[in-house]
């Protein structure tokens, strides 16, 4: 019998500004919570994932300013602090996606002296010598996908999705009946995508 990939836990990728994976990974939190699964939080990027992409004026500018907070958390991955990955992500992004604070300047400054971690990681945002670190890790998260994918991406067992993608956060039995639904379609080798329509009313916390 092929085993459950709800078994071997479930790897989310999120890019920091990215409030679709905010939405996701706090669904996750949520089935973390509930079901005792182990969820795997790693840094991909938005920026890299629609690189030599047609985009509208508004959503270019956006990806042009994603670069910096996810340049920071790079930083933070590759120093002696890499464990407070998560703290960092979930600070940053309590207060951008749902305290408002759209300054991600003003955000990363906050969000690293509340954690009490170095300030010179401010310095990465500017410092595009980590763009190819970025590139690595979108890579892998793209890895298992036919088409490259935006933002987030889950890899549950050995199978890999963008998505899902959802407007607001599941909890409770909700959360944990979708968990059934994603990880019992990723046991299907056949299963590819689903999609539907989607509502422009994001609710982020």
């Amino acid at each position: 019998m092929e085993t459950n990939p709800a078994l071997s836990g479930v790897t989310i990728y999120v890019d920091p500004t990215c409030p679709f994976a905010w939405i996701t990974s706090r669904w996750l939190a949520e089935v973390e919570l509930h079901t005792g699964v182990e969820v795997r939080r790693e840094l991909m990027s938005l920026s890299v994932a629609n690189e030599g992409r047609e985009l509208d004026d508004w959503y270019r500018d956006y990806n042009d300013g994603a670069w910096r907070p996810a340049r920071v958390a790079a930083a933070l991955l590759a120093s002696a602090h890499a464990g407070r990955w998560t703290e960092f992500y979930e600070t940053f992004g309590q207060r951008r996606h749902v305290g408002g604070l759209r300054d991600d300047a003003r955000n990363v400054a906050l969000t690293l002296d509340e954690l009490r971690l170095p300030v010179e990681l401010t310095g990465a945002a500017e410092d595009s010598s980590w763009d190819d670190d970025l590139r690595a890790r979108t890579k892998a998260a793209t890895a298992p996908l036919t088409d490259d994918g935006g933002t987030p991406i889950v890899h549950v067992g050995d199978r890999g999705f963008f998505g899902p993608v959802l407007t607001a956060v599941p909890r409770g039995d909700d959360a944990v009946r979708l968990w059934h639904a994603v990880s019992t379609l990723a046991t299907i080798p056949s299963f590819s995508e689903l999609k539907g329509a989607r509502g422009e009313h994001l609710q982020t916390d």
